[in-house]
């Protein structure tokens, strides 16, 4: 190794603190020693470059930067001799951790908050040096089973921080006891940490901080850990399932300042008979537990003088808040009582908490006005009482005492009266919500000043006037929601000012629901955003707003942005009020639109051609106006779009075909009587009603002679359907007892129930059919060519339901899919889409032959398919019946790739499978790939009208990135998934599998192996045998890499796929996409833009 520089020779200490290090590093200004650092970086390169440590240097830090290199970390633990303090913390480092053994100074090691993963090093504390005292691991991906890790004597230790890895262990390691000297001990957000909590914990007599929160830990506390009272400072054992109460013995601890049991499933009056008995307690956290009676406020007050945070939410207390709380509790910075049953006013005295910061209050029984004293608080941030019975005015004082109010959340209370000005005073304003009550006038002048405001919601209100213009330079909102008020006047271009200036981040990680409008135009809205903090999913089920649509889904998570610098509002609802003129250009500018809402105004003019830059947006409405024109055929090139509606309209002309527009139902298209093409009747084809103006006499002639003929037409038809119905009314009551007896007594499969009751004669129900040779198959024959669907003749089970194999009399053997979670609703969803279905035909699909509804019970019938699914090929050698050679594997690829692609781009309609996995492709009699239940994901949404909280579509390891955040599929998820099975084609490994991966999946190891350049360990070790056909291997890999790109709109389409096949020359059919050009569809791709 060449010399070390001579800074290096008198570098002894050395912090390069927050630089933000990339790739090529920045000459960034941090000092001789930083610059000179860097040069050496520049100079070795990051990918493995060498990185010397001067002999005489003591202390490194290099957190908080965007460091990756491999090199460098290898080498901070190989060339660390003299090194005794070494943070690489909040870096991006990856991989395993290295040894530390050659660190033989090292006292303090920190490597938290990285991307590290596998197992632990061995010997990481049993041989660390004997010096060691700090140790932080925390805030990686470590994995494996710690149970009887080996700590060694770890006599020096003070500090050791494993929290917020995947550490799996039956119980915490015993190994443990060893590091008597520990004086925090962290191994919180591990998750998979179980069993009871261990005693032995009682022998570390050092112990200030102990965190065992986010595990799975069981039982009761033991009263054994009221031991560790002596010096115990902060103890935090939330987020487990421990159950009874604190135990008596904690009534002694004297130094416990920070108490934290949320999350928990404890019970009694231990706040009152221990709790109150701490008097050191600071901050008390005992949310989400199932502590009932009245509300313990005044016994804490009287015995822990010294409390900051009290946080009882999420429990079932009662009572009114005391009204000299702050007298007793004048230290109080946070007061947080949500999701109880507290009853009376807010007391005003709660204004004399000079220091109260937050207040939350929301989902109690709350009435009475928001006291003054409250609103002029000077160090509020954060005031939060939705979903209460508060009334009366808002005190315009907002901002009179400061401007720290962050947060302001009173929605759904009876607030009547104005905005009140004084809010444009808060200049700090992220989050406002004042939706659901019944305030009046006009939004007040000043909004524009609110440069952090992030999220404004005046929806369902009484306002009037114009919508203000001057929101368009709200350089941070995101979330504008106006809908079902009376706001008059157009629509101000400039509220798209802001597009591609919103920076990302301002509400990065808040608690949120998201309670979803499925059910379209006929409720208002296309959503609600709630603040969610501190509420039980349970409780808000059951909040009215939820209820006010037959058809509402809630997803609850954080906010996440998708953009860094030149982002735009994502949600914009301004449905249900007055606005007039025409649509403004402008917003096709916000490039990162998720739902725009302008339906049920008064919009004339046509639809902006802009629109088609909308590209992320995933729901469109702009029913119920007075929209003229067609629809731009840029629209076609959403390939988001989940809800599109235009319905009640003036358009005209033809439905564009490309894109998604073509998989929404007819009834958002509706009363547009000049629109035409799928779903609507082909454009050419006079419609039965609407095809001339209204007021011809010729056309009125022809309107009334043919509504005679159609009246005597229909007499005739209902008296020959009152004959046939008595008919079988007849034979019916000869063949009832025979035919019930049959039924009941037909042996069932243990998981299968059949809800038959009311339902007249069963088995000679038809199979509607869509194959000749089926055409007099009954309900009979299925039941008879699966005994009763006998457990034995099962073979497959999945989301959808239930799967048998049926061998009818013709000797013909088929397979039936008996649905399940179906509720019998629906009738007309289920009829239209299997009719839909059944129709689409194409050699890499499986045929759907016919469909059966049974009273309650929905069955599907399938052509059966002999080698059964892929997944069970490649991931269960016991059962499979072939193996699957690399000639065969591509075969595969190829099919299910052909297979994807017609349903995307060639059937009518478009079909979006939604759950593409190995478990969805299936093998023939020559191990041709058959896709199996697509439209079934669409189906069962379509027949879902029940509360579902966070509901995702698809199966985990398979399901995009952006569905986490967007809740919306599309063709580039299918795509995405799709690379999941060519990874699983090529590797042979699960998408998931905790023994392969930990806390990671196959997506997040290939692409690691990649970045590794360690690409051949990738692949399975059966297609390695023979190296010509090894360069093959990869460029399969290459292809599913591009399918897996985090990017949506850098993935290739299903035809993009398909032509990289076909450039590999590894496909030899002519009709190769069913009559679909390659070429056009991918000029036509090439115009979309990645974000």
């Amino acid at each position: 190794m060449a010399a070390s520089p001579p800074f290096m020779a008198a570098a002894a200490f050395l912090t390069l603190v927050v630089v933000l290090f990339r790739a090529p590093a920045p000459a960034i200004a941090v000092g001789e020693e930083a610059a000179a650092l860097l040069a050496f970086r520049r100079a070795n390169g990051l990918a493995g470059g060498g990185f010397p440590f001067a002999p005489s240097l003591r202390s490194l830090d290099l957190s908080r930067n965007r460091l990756a290199d491999a090199g460098l970390l290898n080498y901070s633990f190989a060339g660390c001799h003299g090194v005794g303090y070494l943070n690489l913390s909040a870096n991006l480092f990856a991989g395993r951790l290295p040894e530390l053994a050659a660190c033989s100074a090292v006292t303090t090691l920190d490597v938290s908050w990285n991307h590290m993963s596998g197992a632990l090093p061995p010997g990481l504390v049993a041989t660390a040096p004997a010096n060691l005292t700090y140790l932080n691991i925390a805030g990686n991906n470590f994995t494996g089973d710690v149970s009887g890790y080996d700590f060694g004597g770890c006599a020096n230790l003070t500090v050791l921080d494993w929290s917020y890895n995947g550490l799996s262990s039956t119980r915490l390691p015993p190994g443990l006891i060893n590091c008597r000297r520990l004086e925090t001990l962290e191994m919180s957000g591990n998750k998979l940490l179980s069993g009871a909590l261990p005693t032995f914990l009682v022998g570390f007599s050092s112990l200030r901080r102990l965190g065992l929160a986010g595990n799975e830990f069981t039982g009761a506390i033991p009263v054994e850990l009221g031991q560790l009272c002596g010096r115990i400072v902060e103890l935090d054992l939330s987020s487990n399932r421990l159950v009874g109460a604190l135990p008596a013995s904690f009534a002694k601890c004297k130094s416990l300042e920070v108490l934290d049991l949320g999350g928990n499933q404890l019970a009694g009056d231990f706040v009152a008979s221990v709790v109150s008995t701490i008097a050191s307690l600071r901050e008390l956290r005992l949310s989400f537990n199932n502590i009932t009676g009245v509300n313990p406020l005044p016994v804490l007050a009287a015995g822990c003088p010294l409390l900051e945070v009290i946080d009882l939410g999420s429990n079932e207390l009662d009572g009114e808040i005391m009204p000299d709380l702050c007298s007793s509790l004048p230290s109080l910075r946070k007061l947080l009582l949500p999701n109880n049953y507290l009853n009376g006013t807010v007391p005003p005295s709660l204004g004399d908490c000079a220091n109260l910061e937050s207040i939350d209050l929301s989902f109690n029984l709350l009435v009475g006005k928001i006291p003054t004293e409250i609103i002029r608080l000077p160090k509020i941030v954060d005031l939060v009482m939705w979903a209460n019975g508060l009334s009366g005015e808002i005190p315009d004082v907002l901002c009179s005492n400061g401007t720290t109010l962050e947060t302001l959340v009173i929605s759904y209370n009876n607030f009547t009266g104005s905005i009140p000005r004084s809010i444009t005073k808060c200049v700090n304003l992220i989050w406002v919500s004042l939706s659901g009550n019944r305030l009046t006038g006009s939004v007040p002048g000043g909004f524009g000043k609110l440069q952090k405001l992030a999220i404004l919601q005046l929806n369902k209100n009484l306002l009037s006037g114009h919508v203000p213009a001057e929101l368009g330079s709200c350089n941070n909102l995101i979330w504008l929601d106006l809908n079902s008020n009376s706001f008059t006047g157009t629509i101000p271009p400039q509220l798209a000012g802001q597009a591609g200036l919103v920076p990302g981040g301002i509400v990065s990680g808040k608690q949120f629901a998201f309670l979803r409008n499925e059910a379209g135009n006929i409720c208002p809205g296309a959503g609600v955003l709630f603040e969610f903090f501190g509420i039980r999913p349970e409780r808000l089920a059951e909040f009215p707003a939820v209820h006010l649509c037959p058809s509402t889904r809630i997803y609850t998570g954080t906010t996440v942005y998708t953009f860094t610098n030149n982002g735009s509002m994502i949600f914009l609802d301004l449905s249900y009020n007055g606005l007039i003129g025409a649509i403004p250009g402008s917003l096709g500018n916000m490039m990162y639109l998720q739902v725009l809402n302008l339906g049920h105004n008064e919009l004339n003019g046509t639809i902006p051609d802009a629109f088609q830059n909308l590209k992320s947006i995933g729901a469109l409405d702009l029913s119920n106006n007075q929209l003229s024109g067609g629809i731009p055929p840029g629209l076609g090139g959403l390939n988001f779009l989940a809800d599109f509606d235009v319905s009640n309209n003036n358009l005209t002309g033809p439905i564009p075909s490309s894109g998604q527009l073509t998989t929404f139902p007819p009834s958002r298209y509706d009363n547009n009587n000049g629109l035409c093409g799928i779903p609507l009747p082909p454009c050419g084809h006079n419609p039965p009603w609407g095809g001339r103006p209204r007021g011809s006499p010729d056309g009125k002639r022809k309107v009334i002679g043919a509504s005679i003929l159609v009246g005597v037409a229909l007499s005739v038809l209902i008296l020959l359907l009152l004959l046939v119905t008595l008919c079988k009314l007849r034979m019916n009551q000869k063949t009832e007892e025979v035919r019930t007896g049959y039924v009941e007594s037909l042996p069932t499969s243990g998981t299968s129930s059949w809800k038959l009751s009311g339902v007249r004669e069963p088995l000679s129900i038809n199979v509607a059919t869509f194959e000749k040779p089926l055409r007099k198959l009954t309900f009979a024959h299925l039941l008879e060519a699966t005994n009763g669907f006998s457990a034995e003749t099962l073979i497959g089970s999945g989301g959808f339901g239930e799967v048998y194999k049926a061998k009818l009399k013709d000797g013909s053997v088929v397979a039936i899919k008996k649905l399940i979670h179906f509720t019998g609703q629906g009738d007309r969803e289920f009829t239209a889409e299997m009719e839909t279905i059944g129709k689409i035909k194409h050699r890499n699909l499986v045929p759907l032959l016919g469909y059966c509804k049974i009273g309650d019970e929905r069955l599907l019938v399938y052509e059966y398919m002999k080698h059964g699914s892929l997944d069970v090929v490649l991931h269960d050698k016991a059962k499979a019946s072939v193996k699957l050679d690399w000639s065969a594997r591509k075969k595969i690829a190829i099919g299910s790739a052909r297979g994807l692609a017609f349903l995307h781009h060639s059937c009518i309609p478009h079909i979006i499978h939604r759950d593409m996995k190995s478990s969805n492709v299936l093998l023939d009699n020559n191990l041709d790939a058959r896709v199996s239940d697509f439209g079934m994901a669409r189906l069962m949404n379509a027949l879902d009208t029940h509360l579902s909280v966070s509901t995702l579509a698809g199966t985990p390891g398979y399901v995009p990135p952006e569905y986490y955040q967007s809740f919306r599929c599309t063709t580039k998820g299918d795509v995405y998934s799709y690379g999941v099975v060519l990874l699983e084609l090529l590797s042979g490994k699960k998408p998931i599998d905790p023994t392969e991966f930990g806390d990671n999946n196959l997506v997040g190891w290939v692409k690691q192996m990649v970045k590794e350049n360690r690409s051949s360990e990738i692949f399975d070790p059966t297609l390695t045998d023979r190296k010509s056909g090894e360069a093959e291997l990869y460029q399969y890999l290459k292809i599913a890499c591009e399918c897996l790109d985090d990017r949506p709109n850098r993935r290739p389409t299903m035809i993009q796929v398909m032509a990289m096949f076909k450039e590999l020359q590894l496909d030899s059919d002519s009709d190769i996409l069913d009559g679909f050009s390659i070429n056009s569809s991918t000029i036509d791709e090439s115009g979309e833009k990645s974000m």
